[in-house]
């Protein structure tokens, strides 16, 4: 059964079950084919980027602040191995002078032979798996356009389909509400039935930061990098601090992302995998309408 709902193009809700008191389960049409598809490239074009990206600062992974590393100051942030007398590697990670052993994971890892090896990250976080520079970088620049022309695209469409104003823009009630959303989110309460339909204060937060702050920090300082674009504007980066603190922003932001792409999946996990996973696939949301009234 197929009934037409709402006031939006396509929108629908198809019949599923009935529970004890009459109450009907139904299939929401929660996201257009557009969203969908732009949502997957992102999927591959960002893990291909942090990928490609972590290979690229292996070939020097430290980070400062200011227009060049050669001031004489210690890093920010530096990985590195070293070896003890009976030639025993062990991976170290500084962070503002703190020093932290972290064998196995940065600074010294398994290669496929089981040795320690003297590498950043491990090679099956890195594309390619080898040190490989150039190849990063080819692999790093290509999918960075894929990934800016699809974001231009999604928030083009966004703004044309009334998604921006309609489904992310924080209204008077979701702003009262902040405080709560934030009690139940700890609690891992989460909304459902008709509520479920609809974006949370913190998702719209979340999602808006992302998309006009994170998203378009990371392009400009990944831009920031390159001489190409410096000499369109010689000095803009000082703007920012130098080209070594471009370096750092970017560095940050990135991991930033992967912390919201981690609670993202986290939520979608525990807010029930399947029925957000076939809602991004399909379109199709199961709103339970007796736990919804």
């Amino acid at each position: 059964m197929r009934v037409e709902v709402g006031s939006n193009p396509g929108e629908f809700m198809e019949q599923a079950s009935s529970t004890k008191d009459g109450a009907k389960d139904y299939l929401y049409y929660r996201h257009k084919l557009p969203v969908r598809v732009m949502h997957w490239i992102n999927v591959v074009a960002l893990t291909i980027l942090l990928m490609s990206g972590l290979n690229i600062f292996s070939a020097h992974p430290a980070l400062y602040w200011g227009k060049s590393s050669y001031t004489g100051r210690a890093p920010i942030l530096q990985i590195e191995s070293t070896t003890d007398a009976n030639d025993r590697m062990t991976g170290v990670t500084r962070i503002f002078g703190h020093e932290f052993v972290t064998t196995g994971v940065l600074g010294a890892s398994r290669g496929l032979n089981g040795e320690l090896m003297n590498r950043a990250f491990p090679s099956w976080l890195t594309i390619p798996d080898g040190r490989w520079l150039s190849m990063a970088r080819q692999w790093h620049l290509f999918f960075a356009w894929i990934f800016v022309i699809n974001g231009l695209a999604y928030v083009a469409y966004s703004i044309v389909s009334r998604h921006l104003s309609r489904d992310l823009a924080p209204t008077g009630a979701d702003l009262r509400s902040i405080r709560q959303s934030i009690v139940d989110h700890l609690h891992f309460r989460h909304p459902s039935g008709e509520v479920s339909k609809r974006y949370n204060v913190l998702q719209k937060f979340a999602y808006l930061i992302v998309i006009f702050v994170l998203l378009p920090l990371v392009i400009l300082m990944g831009l920031a990098m390159s001489p190409g674009f410096d000499s369109l504007w010689p000095g803009w980066v000082d703007i920012f601090g130098g080209r070594q603190s471009a370096r750092t922003i970017h560095f940050i932001v990135a991991w930033l992302l992967v912390a919201f792409v981690l609670i993202h999946v986290f939520e979608v996990i525990i807010t029930g995998v399947w029925n957000n996973l076939r809602s991004m696939i399909t379109g199709r949301y199961r709103v339970d309408a007796e736990v919804g009234k």
